[in-house]
């Protein structure tokens, strides 16, 4: 069953801007999301914007806003390039027993990401 639903968007050209930024890139983001975002090269912002409203859209899955840091949801990407969540800290509690499932895509100068909560029942 169906708990939760997130959607967010960001703009790419907000987030080129904040590459340089380590005090950004710090409190966002965990190394290992850091070092995929710099592995893209020419679409670092891209990639950047689209974990970055991955995160949003987890948390208005959930329901709560962000309540808890954006460092313990963290973004990954399987072989097949699907990403997903892996959640730690307060995140991990707020959502423990629950399914996410995270798309995100790009166009037009902008990601957007989606969450859909489920029961793992």
């Amino acid at each position: 069953m169906i708990k939760g639903l997130g959607l967010d968007v960001c703009e790419i050209a907000r987030m080129e801007k904040l590459l340089r930024d380590e005090r950004f890139l710090e409190r966002y983001f965990n190394e290992g999301e850091t070092g995929y975002i710099q592995s893209k090269g020419r679409n670092a912002a891209q990639t950047m914007a689209g974990i970055f409203a991955a995160k949003e859209a987890f948390a208005k899955a959930l329901g709560t806003g962000i309540v808890f840091n954006l460092k313990e949801i963290s973004i990954f990407h399987d072989e097949a390039g699907q990403p997903g969540y892996s959640l730690s800290g307060e995140a991990e509690k707020l959502g423990q027993g629950d399914r996410f499932f995270l798309s995100i895509s790009h166009d037009g100068g902008v990601a957007a990401a989606v969450c859909v909560r489920e029961d793992n029942i």
